[in-house]
């Protein structure tokens, strides 16, 4: 009988839960309960409606409903412009039904929104080879319009949004062939680094360090790596946080946050030759970035 009261957020957790255990048609029946509450409330629940619309696109994802997610992620989209979740699971479901040209927008502007994240790099790459099959070698000019995604959307100079912890948020569908016996390493190590990304936050970044140091051991994450680098510089530890830059540079070597922050501590470590390089490197990707021409300008004063 309590049970019918039961909250949005209390209805989504248990959405979550069932989620992990493999229920996805019960899941999704609780996040459209979560939803319907919510109807009412607008705009103000803008956010968590975006948030439950995604992890139900994530339900249908799973049980090859496509079409559904699709429209889930659409909606979920229109409540709060590029949330990395939901461009990647309808990009995922576009690919399914071989409307390739649209997932490879979707990927593409996930990139735009954080440039750390694997699964958008190899769905762009997956695409780009389905569409030069499909279209030739002009298939980019049949591409629909990539939106330009505003600056304050883009997280690449910011430790991630905790907008999402990991309690509330099906996991991202894991890559296809990656043993299972890891996932839940994976998950551990995502849930430390989201626990550091929160230290960060409240300006704690000794603590923060080894949040993401015992999730380095789980999994070696390219943002785990430049999130640590990033507190490092904080603490003044220059040389171990050029160090994270070059072992992100390993796992993605056109990362941007990586060379920007590398730069910064062989700046503070005075080798500038070297600091000039990474942001050159760096301004090869993104020539319009603002906070790397600026350091630009202070290395050639130096």
């Amino acid at each position: 009988s309590g049970a019918m009261a039961a909250s949005p957020g209390a209805l989504r957790r248990a959405g979550n839960e069932e989620f992990r255990r493999g229920q996805y048609g019960p899941a999704a029946a609780l996040y459209s309960r979560a939803l319907a509450q919510l109807e009412a409330a607008g705009d103000a629940a803008a956010e968590e409606r975006s948030v439950l619309l995604a992890n139900r696109a994530a339900c249908h994802l799973k049980d090859g409903a496509c079409s559904l997610c699709v429209a889930d992620c659409t909606s979920a989209l229109e409540l709060v412009p590029f949330g990395i979740k939901p461009l990647l699971r309808r990009a995922a479901a576009y690919e399914a039904l071989e409307r390739y040209s649209q997932a490879y927008v979707d990927y593409k502007t996930a990139l735009q929104v954080d440039c750390s994240v694997q699964a958008a790099h190899d769905g762009v790459n997956r695409m780009t080879k389905a569409l030069l099959e499909k279209d030739g070698v002009n298939w980019r000019q049949k591409l629909p319009p990539i939106p330009a995604v505003p600056i304050s959307a883009q997280t690449r100079w910011s430790i991630p949004s905790a907008q999402a912890p990991g309690a509330n948020t099906p996991p991202a569908t894991a890559p296809q062939g990656r043993p299972d016996q890891t996932a839940a390493g994976m998950e551990r190590a995502r849930t430390l680094k989201e626990e550091g990304n929160e230290l960060v936050k409240k300006g704690n970044h000794k603590k923060a360090v080894e949040k993401y140091s015992e999730s380095l051991k789980l999994s070696q994450e390219c943002a785990t790596y430049t999130n640590r680098a990033l507190c490092y510089l904080t603490l003044k530890q220059y040389k171990e946080a050029a160090q994270d830059c070059t072992e992100a540079l390993k796992l993605d070597p056109k990362n941007v946050k990586a060379l920007y922050r590398r730069a910064q501590a062989l700046k503070e470590l005075k080798d500038y030759k070297s600091s000039i390089a990474d942001i050159k490197s760096l301004l090869k990707t993104e020539p319009k970035n603002t906070a790397a021409l600026r350091l630009l300008q202070e290395l050639n004063r130096t």
